[in-house]
């Protein structure tokens, strides 16, 4: 259904609208605003046609035209922004790592993402009661990544140094139920 066909369809269903009420009331209440409406509205809408029409052929040209991301060669450097004290970021390194499997579960869910956790700073115990205790900020703090290079950006961005452990990826080793039987190994030891 074109504009033309809604402006149309849309005029013409005021005054309908208004044939539902008693003419005393319909007369008296709705038809000043119903022509201020219009008086307001009309002489506007060829303009939008005009511009959604422009605008919809601007779209389908842009989606023709081949696309370049904009790449900035400066480092980003967020550290003034972000209020922490220069000893959380001048002296802290930062440590990326994918957390291993849990050795008590099968599944290696867990070990998908990159993790930040930062350097530990002194802690002091209580002579009493033993409890630790730590006046550092940052020192429970995980952060967790998609990428590696996700996590390298964002502590670049921020000032730390970094420290990065790679993934280790383990082969798969191919087993098979049949290979515990097999007559050239001793897989299978008995007990007497």
């Amino acid at each position: 259904m074109s504009l033309w066909c809604l402006e149309v369809e849309f005029w013409s269903s005021w005054p309908r609208c208004l044939g539902a009420l008693p003419r005393q009331q319909s007369s008296q209440r709705f038809a000043p605003h119903w022509i201020l409406l219009y008086r307001l509205a009309f002489p506007l809408l060829p303009f939008f046609r005009e511009s959604l029409s422009t605008s919809t052929w601007r779209l389908a040209q842009d989606q023709t035209r081949d696309t370049q991301l904009i790449t900035v060669d400066e480092k980003l450097d967020i550290t003034t922004l972000t209020g922490v004290p220069d000893e959380h970021i001048k002296t802290r390194k930062v440590h990326i790592f994918v957390p291993a499997r849990n050795a008590m579960q099968s599944g290696a869910n867990n070990t998908k993402k990159w993790k930040m956790e930062f350097d530990n700073r002194e802690r002091w115990e209580n002579p009493l009661m033993g409890w630790a205790s730590t006046a550092d900020p940052l020192s429970n703090m995980v952060l967790t990544f998609s990428t590696k290079e996700d996590a390298i950006a964002f502590a670049e961005k921020n000032g730390w140094s970094y420290d990065v452990e790679e993934k280790k990826m383990t082969k798969p080793k191919s087993k098979s139920y049949g290979a515990n039987f097999s007559w050239n190994k001793r897989t299978r030891v008995s007990t007497k």
